[in-house]
């Protein structure tokens, strides 16, 4: 079975002279779910931006077959659906339908028919009731969820989450726990939360000064570095 994303000695250094990545290898396959542990600065969230192209360092990286450059980004960002770690980044239309779906019109689909996926997507995440919202007026949790919708509007093969459960109450993680796992999806994701990775992941990563340094299932991996976490 060929991996979804294949990463190999992957390096990268910031323009300050920061050695975020030192020798990524990395493989993820259909219908995995990987949660990336470490601490701060451990290079998690560096790794996640290689894989649509967001920045580019020195290895190999590759989506689906795709190499990530530039000749490939649509294809890849077609393929990558990346929820980051603030959804104010993400949300921007006067509406929350809008929001999503924006995507699916930028794609091309005619502006009724996105409008009706944007509702089913909407109504999939418990959020219909909000579809003529402004974002701005919704929770942290509903923020992510809407976010989370316009991602799924396009049908991505993997969904990359930057430290989902950041600022929501235990009642969105909850609920973020039960979307995550009804979606048919591989999923990528950093988190400091070991409850919500062990919630939503098959394996997780251990992450430290750029390497990935454990691999095995959650409890393996946070029980050999609970000093760390």
């Amino acid at each position: 079975m060929e991996p979804l994303i294949r990463v190999r000695n992957l390096r990268y250094r910031y323009p300050d002279g920061t050695q975020a990545l030192n020798g990524v290898d990395f493989d993820l396959y259909p219908g995995e779910s990987v949660a990336l542990l470490g601490g701060n600065g451990s290079g998690k969230t560096t790794f996640l931006l290689h894989l649509n192209g967001l920045l580019h360092g020195d290895g190999e990286v590759v989506i689906s077959g795709f190499p990530v450059r530039k000749e490939n980004f649509r294809e890849i960002r077609r393929r990558i659906g990346f929820v980051f770690q603030d959804a104010d980044d993400q949300l921007f239309m006067p509406t929350v339908r809008d929001d999503v779906a924006f995507g699916l019109i930028n794609s091309g689909l005619e502006a009724g028919a996105a409008s009706r996926r944007a509702g089913e997507l909407l109504t999939q995440m418990g959020m219909s009731e909000s579809a003529a919202k402004a974002p701005f007026h919704l929770s942290g949790g509903e923020k992510r969820r809407v976010a989370l919708a316009g991602v799924l509007a396009l049908q991505p093969e993997v969904l990359v989450l930057d430290e989902p459960t950041t600022s929501l109450d235990p009642p969105a993680q909850r609920d973020l726990v039960e979307v995550l796992n009804r979606l048919n999806l591989s999923k990528v994701m950093t988190t400091h939360d070991v409850g919500f990775a062990r919630a939503v992941a098959t394996r997780a990563v251990f992450f430290d000064k750029g390497r990935i340094v454990s691999v095995g299932t959650v409890d393996e991996v946070a029980g050999n570095h609970r000093w760390q976490l």
